[in-house]
């Protein structure tokens, strides 16, 4: 008989259940989508590299999933408790017809096991679907070969998420059961005649409050986007705006309402028209008795815009920068200090052949020494900046040598590179940097005109007042810190030599024998690469696709990891929020009657309840975008280089239509389910 009630009522409280049910099939979905990415690795042609990168990727999502059971956990517990609170009469019923409180725990634990084994089955199988989807994205993030695609079901994936399911519910369970024991008949008999006081705080604290709040959150922003930020020091940049941001945003929710009341009631055509008097008192309750619901929310909507906005857009500009600093096929260099003499004067080139390779393979070959003296370090660069710069970035290593290369060199280089050349007097130097850390640390001495430099005796001034745009090594992205460039003439022995570099392209017909070239210097265990990079030599190795899926690897693993994180905050956010709009409903419906009843048709009804869930639905949203503006400009300081404006607008665009739908659609059901709570004149139900 139990389980045919609890079916039964499944039936009926379907409208009641379709958010609850909503939220857990895209629960299960995210969570297998992304508990199936090995799978995903499998069906697609990536590296070694990146296989071990997916390696590394899965076991980070392991740890992540764990918290994002926990975090879906905790939605269930509180979607239940909406569910239970709604029901209150029926149960009181049951219990006075003489079911036992066990009794009626039982019919919850079938009716909550019911919905999530459906919710499980629509889930995995709506998560079997998009993986398959997912399998693009792995391949076009990890630039990889789809050739080899077929449809692909993880079997370890569907157990893992059946198993976090199943603990979430055991602990639902739990809740339930704890719940139900602690009602008495009396308090389930009159639950709906009980009505949450209304709390109206005292509109001079809520102003002072307010004031208080706005100036807190407005230094916190002022710190993120209106000084320089120290991106070297993160750590401390980084816990001073959030814990200053956490507070304003409570504070400033705490007293919103009775603040905007205050200003509202100062316009009596506003005040007075309609039921905004009415919208108005509800919505006073509800922020005034869910502060820290809201702030929170408002808190995982920020996180949710900032990460997913920033993580796509440092990928975006990860992939556009990669051209510019991986021009060539190959790099080679060789640190010659602590080399035994021999070795320090034999060319990267004469180690090729050495190690019998092939030369005929490579083209465009370009060999160049770089150097180093005691005279210029960047301590000396620095000048009487050095002791504020000290302050600034205390971790710099101000004794560390300036690195040097001739004019003629570097211009070789850049002309293969396809960067700017350039032209000096015998007595000037040029200063190149592209990593925008360093860049403003070196452009102020150069504009003070406090940085000449001494090689040998000979005292060099800067040609220009800024750094030039310029590197010599390739890399996963801007990263040369400073290169300052001299004269041909200039006195630079071989003793001040530190490397050598060699830079060169294949030399290919067709993109077969371009890999097999690859292959040559990728393969780790073989015995050209271990005669030529072994620790005698002082060689280190790198080419252009090396560097790319190095870069392409690490963006990816954030991007991923933002997009899980992103999505589960997201769809933690508006369940809450709609659980808790349904809840006021319910709570509510005795109000919603009054309004009838002092001649308020359906239509103003509707418009009323429209209001009301859409200001509760914006409210922490338009926070987490204020937020978002200031948190993104901070998170660009602080990755300096690793994200551009350029790549902001598309990433910020596809975050919005993420939040935009997910929200909309959140805010329909919410609605609709609102206004069928609010016309329901009793819950008597059939038994």
């Amino acid at each position: 008989m139990l389980f045919k009630l609890a079916f039964q009522n499944i039936k009926k409280e379907i409208k009641n259940y379709a958010i609850y049910f909503f939220t857990l099939v895209i629960g299960v979905t995210i969570f297998y989508m992304f508990s199936s990415l090995d799978s995903q690795q499998a069906m697609i042609k990536v590296s070694q590299a990146q296989q071990d990168l997916i390696r590394t990727l899965m076991l980070m999502l392991e740890v992540i999933s764990a918290i994002v059971a926990i975090i879906l956990g905790f939605l269930i517990v509180y979607a239940n408790k909406f569910l239970i609170s709604r029901r209150k009469k029926e149960f009181g019923i049951y219990m006075t017809l003489g079911m036992g409180k066990w009794n009626v725990s039982k019919i919850i634990l079938l009716e909550t096991i019911f919905v999530g084994i459906i919710s499980l089955i629509a889930g995995l199988g709506l998560g079997i679907i998009l993986s398959q989807f997912m399998s693009v994205l792995v391949a076009k993030l990890f630039v990889a070969d789809m050739k080899e695609y077929q449809f692909i079901f993880s079997m370890s994936a569907c157990i893992k998420t059946c198993l976090y399911f199943a603990v979430m519910y055991l602990v639902v369970i739990l809740f339930n059961a704890i719940t139900v024991s602690r009602y008495k008949l009396i308090d389930l008999l009159t639950a709906e005649r009980k009505n949450e006081k209304i709390k109206i705080r005292n509109s001079f604290i809520s102003i002072i409050v307010f004031i208080i709040g706005a100036i807190i959150l407005g230094y916190a922003y002022w710190f993120v986007t209106g000084r320089e930020i120290n991106a070297l020091n993160v750590g401390k940049e980084l816990l001073k705006p959030i814990l200053m941001g956490g507070i304003g945003t409570v504070l400033v929710v705490w007293s919103l309402s009775s603040f905007m009341t205050k200003i509202i009631k100062t316009n009596k055509n506003i005040y007075l028209k309609g039921t905004n008097l009415f919208v108005l008192r509800q919505l006073n309750n509800k922020i005034n008795t869910n502060v820290i619901s809201v702030s929170i929310i408002c808190i995982m909507l920020f996180i949710t815009i900032t990460m997913l906005s920033s993580s796509i857009a440092m990928r975006n500009t990860t992939q556009r920068e990669l051209n510019e600093v991986t021009p060539v096929d190959i790099m080679l260099y060789k640190d010659v200090v602590g080399l035994n003499e021999q070795e320090k004067n034999l060319e990267i080139k004469d180690n090729l052949l050495k190690s019998n390779f092939n030369m005929n393979l490579l083209k465009d070959i370009i060999e160049i020494p770089i150097y180093s003296t005691y005279d210029v370090a960047l301590a000396d660069f620095l000048g009487n900046d050095l002791e504020r710069i000290k302050t600034e970035f205390p971790k710099l290593l101000f004794n560390k040598n300036e690195e040097i290369i001739k004019l003629s060199d570097y211009n070789k280089i850049a002309k293969l590179y396809g960067i700017q050349q350039y032209e000096l007097n015998d007595d000037e130097y040029i200063m190149t940097c592209d990593f925008v850390n360093m860049i403003g640390v070196r452009n102020k001495a150069l504009s003070d005109g406090i940085a000449p430099i001494k090689i040998n005796g000979k005292e060099y001034k800067t040609k220009y007042d800024e750094c030039q745009y310029g590197f010599v090594a390739m890399s996963t992205g801007y990263s040369n810190d400073g290169l300052i460039i001299v004269p041909d003439d200039t006195v630079l022995t071989a003793d001040l030599k530190i490397r050598s570099l060699f830079v060169a392209n294949y030399n290919y017909n067709s993109e077969e024998q371009k890999n097999e070239i690859e292959k040559i210097f990728t393969n780790k265990e073989s015995e050209f690469m271990k005669n030529l990079s072994n620790k005698n030599t002082g060689i280190v190795l790198a080419t252009k696709l090396e560097l790319i899926e190095a870069s392409i690897g690490v963006s990816t693993v954030v991007v991923f990891i933002a997009i899980y994180l992103g999505s589960i905050f997201l769809i933690a956010s508006v369940a809450i929020l709609a659980l808790k709009q349904l809840t006021e409903s319910s709570d509510n419906r005795e109000r919603y009657s009054i309004l009838r009843k002092i001649g308020c048709d359906e239509k103003m009804i509707n418009e009323t309840l429209f209001k009301q869930v859409a200001i509760f639905f914006l409210l922490p949203l338009v926070f987490a975008i204020i937020h978002s503006i200031f948190g993104i400009k901070f998170a660009i300081a602080i990755m300096s280089g690793m994200v551009s404006s350029e790549a902001l607008l598309p990433s910020i665009l596809a975050t919005a239509i993420l939040i935009g739908m997910i929200y909309v659609a959140y805010f329909i059901a919410t609605y609709k389910g609102s206004k069928n709570v609010i016309k329901e004149k009793n819950i008597n139900r059939t038994l």
